[in-house]
């Protein structure tokens, strides 16, 4: 079955480092400071998954 909270914080990831790419984003503004926040819930959730 399909984990829908993975894949939101999966595409909300892709999106904003995308925008930050385009954009040339350094590391302290808000998008790439959101883009860590997120690689942190989403290991979280896959070690929760993995139990």
């Amino acid at each position: 079955m399909a984990d829908l909270y993975l894949r939101a914080l999966e595409s909300e990831r892709r999106q904003l480092w995308a925008e930050c790419r385009m954009k040339g984003l350094a590391k302290d503004t808000p998008q790439r400071l959101r883009i860590s926040d997120l690689d942190k819930l989403l290991a979280e959730h896959k070690a929760k998954s993995s139990r």
